[in-house]
C-alpha cells in the first residue's frame, strides 16, 4: 500500500519559477525514456520536433482560465461585515458556482457578499460544505455572470506564486495558452503554456498533428491531500468534453500506428476517463473525478508532456503512475540538481509510459 508521504521530496525555494521564460519554448525540457541507459536527456521545449515522428498526435486542452478569483465584504442583518476571498471551481447552474472561500468559517448559508469593482458583482451563500466550500447564488446568470467575473476578478495564481508576489496584468497572457478557447478553467493546463506560434509550424511540418479536448481545470488541483491512505482521498470533480470527431480522429491516429502524447495531466485524466477497456477513445460529455495512482493501467496516451509537480500532491502520483515510481523519484531529483524551474511557471518534461 502506497501512502502520501511516499510522494514527498524537499525543493529548495529557489526552484519554483515566479515567472515564465521567454519566449515559452524556451523552457527546459527533461526527457524521460525507460528501458535506456540514458534514462535522462536534458532539452529545451522547441526541441520537442526532434522527440515526435510524422503521424503521431498531440493532444491539447484549449479550456480558457477565467478571473475566478473575488474580493469581497459579507453581510448579515445586524451583523458586522467581513472581508471574503472567494476562489470560484465549479459551475453548477447558470447563476451558482461552487468556491473556496478565505475564512470560510465566517460565512453561513444566508450571507451576502457583495464583490469589490465597478460590475456591482454580488452573491447569497446557498450552502455551505467542508474545508472552506461554498455555493455561490449570484445576482445575474449567463453571459451577464461571466462579464462580471472578468470585470470583477483576478487570475487565479497558484498560492506558491501569490504568497510571494501580486497578480499583474502579465499574467493575464501567460497565464494562458495561446489556443485556450473554453472559458471555464481556474487553473491553467500548464504545459501548454510552453506552445508558440513557430513551434506549431514546426511540428506542422514534421506531420505531428494536433486535437483539441477540453477539461476546466478546478482549484481542487492544488488542494493538499490530507489523508495519508490513498485510498481515502476524493478528487473534486472536473468538467470534460471529446468531441466525437476528436474521438475517431485520435482512434485513427492509434490504428495507422501513431503515438498519442497528452499535453497535461488535464488533458491525459480526460482521455482515460473517455477510455474503454481496449483503449478505444469514446465521445465524452461529463464531468470525471478519476484519481490515478500507481498500478494504474493506461490505456491511452504513449508520452505526456507535464510541467514538475508539487510534493504530495495527486499530480505527482499521476506521473509516478504513468512513468515508474522509482524513475520519476530519480528524475526530480536529477531535475533539482540540474537547475530545473519547477511548478506552473517553470519547465517541462516528456515522460514516455513505462512498459
Amino acid at each position: 500500500m502506497m501512502r502520501v508521504s511516499d510522494f514527498d521530496f524537499d525543493l529548495p525555494e529557489e526552484r519554483i519559477a515566479l515567472r515564465p521564460v521567454e519566449p515559452r519554448e524556451a523552457a527546459r525540457l527533461l526527457v524521460v525514456t525507460p528501458g535506456t541507459a540514458g534514462e535522462f536527456a536534458d532539452r529545451l521545449v522547441g526541441d520537442l520536433p526532434d522527440q515526435l515522428r510524422p503521424g503521431d498526435a498531440l493532444v491539447f486542452n484549449d479550456t480558457k482560465v477565467i478571473a475566478a478569483r473575488l474580493d469581497g465584504t459579507r453581510s448579515r442583518p445586524g451583523g458586522a461585515g467581513a472581508a471574503i476571498e472567494a476562489l470560484l471551481h465549479q459551475r453548477v447552474s447558470s447563476d451558482g458556482w461552487k468556491a473556496f472561500a478565505r475564512p470560510g468559517k465566517r460565512l453561513a448559508a444566508g450571507d451576502i457578499i457583495a464583490f469589490a469593482g465597478e460590475a456591482g458583482l454580488s452573491a447569497e451563500v446557498a450552502a455551505k460544505g467542508e474545508g472552506g466550500e461554498v455555493t455561490l447564488r449570484f445576482d445575474r446568470a449567463g453571459p451577464a455572470l461571466d462579464q462580471a467575473i472578468a470585470l470583477t476578478g483576478h487570475m487565479p495564481l497558484p498560492p506558491y506564486i501569490a504568497a510571494k508576489r501580486g497578480e499583474d496584468e502579465r499574467d493575464r497572457a501567460d497565464y494562458q495558452t495561446i489556443y485556450a478557447q473554453s472559458e471555464g478553467a481556474v487553473a491553467a493546463p500548464t504545459a501548454g503554456l510552453h506552445f508558440t506560434p513557430g513551434l506549431f509550424e514546426r511540428l506542422d511540418r514534421l506531420g505531428v498533428s494536433r486535437h483539441f479536448v477540453t477539461l476546466h481545470v478546478g482549484a481542487g488541483t492544488f488542494l493538499p491531500v490530507k489523508v495519508e491512505d490513498l485510498a481515502d482521498h476524493r478528487m473534486h470533480a472536473e468538467g470534460g468534453t471529446i468531441s466525437a470527431e476528436t474521438a475517431q480522429a485520435l482512434n485513427e491516429v492509434r490504428r495507422r500506428g501513431g503515438r498519442l502524447i497528452a499535453v497535461g495531466t488535464t488533458s491525459l485524466r480526460l482521455l482515460e476517463s473517455a477510455a474503454t477497456p481496449d483503449g478505444t477513445i469514446l465521445p465524452f460529455s461529463a464531468d470525471t473525478a478519476i484519481f490515478i495512482t500507481p498500478g494504474y493501467r493506461f490505456r491511452t496516451a504513449d508520452a505526456l508532456m507535464t510541467n514538475f509537480h508539487l510534493p504530495r500532491s495527486t499530480l505527482m502520483m499521476l506521473v509516478s503512475a504513468f512513468a515508474g515510481y522509482e524513475r520519476m523519484k530519480a528524475a526530480y531529483a536529477h531535475a533539482i540538481e540540474a537547475g530545473y524551474r519547477f511548478y506552473s511557471y517553470g519547465d517541462s518534461s516528456l515522460l514516455w509510459r513505462a512498459p
